[in-house]
């Protein structure tokens, strides 16, 4: 991956296909790589989309020492955006990756031209609050959680009920879960992302958001409850809620990823 430097890091990035500009954000753990397994290849034929590793993950590498606040990942962002795109441009994020992104389009507006933001909310609150703060807790009295530990920990916060019983699909994400409990990935930039998950709060700044928005929550997501999409897409000026019924926090990855690209497509296409 080529890297481009900015004020604070060194971004690892990668670009693929042709047409108006995608930039796809990576939540905690999540590697612009992952991304080009299941979404960018459908997208190519008719969008650039670029992807990068968040700073504490991957190749990009970071000189300002934790924490960091959501608002250093939006920086980062916008810096790498005016770097190597044609601007204004999209935006999809997931997770971590989509709290990045409604932090860009409060601080940095006039690079949006539209945003979809998955699995998100306004804030951390509720289960999610304790849930995030227990793991960084457990890691930093030195706990782990890797291999097949790994794989049944955290498969139950990212599919739905149905996928984890489904005994031909099962054995798939099985798979690419353990991929990810090998790389180390999650291990390493856990605590760095997910503090900032944990702490980021919107809901003062998100009124003064004019660009367009779609907040896309699934029904099954117990990480980002459909709630808390609901409440942030309130909040937002014009911005439009999508329910999505049969999908988890991570059903981008390996589940149902055919059925939401060609709905984040419909969404995208009415901006071209």
């Amino acid at each position: 991956m080529p890297t481009f430097t900015g004020k604070h890091s060194a971004i690892a990035y990668a670009r693929s296909g042709s047409g108006p500009d995608i930039v796809w954000v990576g939540g905690g753990g999540t590697m612009g790589r992952d991304w080009q397994r299941f979404q960018t290849p459908h997208f190519d034929p008719a969008f650039r989309s670029t992807v990068f590793d968040n700073r504490g993950i991957g190749d990009t590498t970071c000189n300002v020492p934790l924490p960091w606040p959501i608002s250093d990942f939006s920086d980062d962002l916008a810096e790498l955006v005016a770097g190597v795109c044609d601007g204004p441009v999209f935006f999809i994020g997931s997770s971590l990756g989509s709290a990045v992104v409604q932090q860009l389009a409060i601080d940095h507006p006039h690079l949006v031209r539209a945003a979809i933001v998955m699995g998100s909310g306004a804030w951390s609150t509720g289960w999610g609050w304790d849930y995030q703060e227990a793991e960084i807790e457990f890691r930093r009295r030195g706990g782990n959680l890797d291999g097949m530990m790994g794989v049944a920990h955290y498969a139950a916060m990212l599919y739905p009920a149905r996928a984890l019983g489904d005994r031909d699909l099962w054995p798939k994400l099985r798979a690419l879960m353990l991929e990810w409990m090998e790389s180390g990935e999650n291990e390493d930039s856990l605590v760095s992302q997910w503090d900032a998950s944990l702490r980021f709060d919107q809901r003062d700044r998100l009124p003064s958001v004019r660009v367009p928005v779609h907040v896309v929550s699934f029904a099954e997501d117990v990480q980002a409850p459909p709630q808390d999409g609901e409440e942030l897409a309130a909040l937002i000026p014009g911005a439009e809620f999508h329910l999505l019924e049969g999908m988890g926090h991570g059903s981008w990855y390996g589940h149902a990823h055919e059925r939401l690209n060609g709905y984040l497509e419909g969404i995208l296409r009415r901006y071209v």
